[in-house]
């Protein structure tokens, strides 16, 4: 500024008049902003070409393609999305199609979600019937993180009688999950009730937790029954230990019940066995990437600091639905959760 201004007082006292000062100064600035307008410019094309690039190493690009999963589907069109879902159809009839639902895609929407299954239903019953057809209903739900079977109706009707064997419990779910640490005993059934709470904290927030109907007594140890929070649900899982490896663990699970996050609950603060990438219930206190052992860091090839981009591994393996006769329905474990396996040296069972 102060040389567009000694600029524009030559150019008054040499009698070049006040426009050819006023240009002389719009000039100056124009030039400035210019400068300014193509170093920026020039700091974009830099960071765009940083993200762009291939990392070399194959930890750093499977770490990649993780981060970019949901942000990918939030992004697509949603007929995209839906022609994505009619291709992982895994079976069809009259009244039911089961879909494999894919890591990062929230069931419902809410706030900064673009694409949800629920939004592209009625796309997808098109799609996969005809134009007139009526939209898909969802029966139950999935986690965003969680991938897996997931049932849809093709009626308001079948949706209802679905959604009540979920609630009479009559259908049975079979989950798999890697997790931190080794479950003792290593096969069993985790039976505490599940409320939701604040978490003050410097960043407060909600979460759901463990609320159990008794206590340890503090004089001799022993455990009393407490009178229980009004406001929890009853939840039920069982569990059983697939493979151990890596200070980690393959797990079978089969939730009795259907509580929210129930599973994550139940393994992180029932059997201090977090979920493998579950950043929201391995710590109580705080928001923070999940801290992993030594030996997972190894064996993943991988830097504590940059494990908040390791996603959940769980997995809805297998659903059985009773339908007249029954059906049972498996899906396959998806590609990332395949290569965590093997890097970790988990197992996967035969059977």
């Amino acid at each position: 500024m102060a040389a567009g201004g000694g600029a524009a007082r030559r150019c008054w006292r040499s009698g070049a008049g006040l426009a050819q000062a006023v240009r002389g100064v719009c000039g100056s600035r124009r030039a400035t902003a210019a400068l300014r307008a193509e170093e920026l410019a020039e700091r974009l094309r830099k960071s765009e070409e940083q993200q762009r690039e291939v990392p070399k190493d194959p930890t750093q690009r499977w770490l990649r393609e993780l981060a970019a999963m949901s942000q990918q589907l939030q992004q697509v069109h949603p007929n995209v999305l839906a022609k994505i879902l009619k291709q992982r159809t895994l079976y069809q009839n009259g009244e039911i199609v089961v879909i494999d639902k894919p890591y990062g895609l929230p069931v419902h929407g809410g706030p900064g979600i673009k694409n949800c299954i629920a939004d592209v239903l009625p796309i997808l019953a098109k799609m996969l019937e005809n134009m007139k057809a009526e939209p898909l209903h969802l029966c139950h739900r999935l986690d965003k993180e969680t991938t897996g079977v997931m049932v849809l109706a093709r009626s308001k009707e079948a949706a209802e009688k679905i959604r009540l064997l979920f609630k009479t419990r009559q259908v049975e779910k079979i989950y798999w999950a890697i997790v931190l640490g080794d479950p003792d005993p290593v096969e069993g059934v985790v039976e505490i009730p599940i409320v939701e709470k604040e978490v003050q904290s410097h960043q407060s927030h909600y979460k759901m937790t463990l609320a159990p109907n008794y206590r340890l007594r503090p004089e001799d140890g022993k455990v009393v029954k407490a009178r229980g929070n009004r406001h929890a649900e009853r939840a039920v899982t069982r569990y059983r230990r697939l493979a151990a490896a890596s200070a980690c663990s393959l797990l079978e699970l089969q939730p009795i019940t259907g509580v929210k996050h129930q599973i994550r609950v139940h393994l992180a603060y029932g059997l201090g066995c977090p979920i493998l990438g579950d950043h929201k219930y391995s710590h109580w206190s705080k928001l923070a990437p999940q801290k992993l052992p030594e030996l997972t860091l190894r064996r993943l090839k991988l830097e504590q600091s940059k494990a908040r981009h390791l996603p959940l591994h769980l997995h809805a393996h297998r659903l059985c639905l009773p339908l007249g006769q029954p059906l049972d329905f498996v899906c396959k474990l998806p590609l990332f959760f395949q290569k965590t396996l093997r890097k970790l040296e988990l197992d996967i069972p035969k059977d």
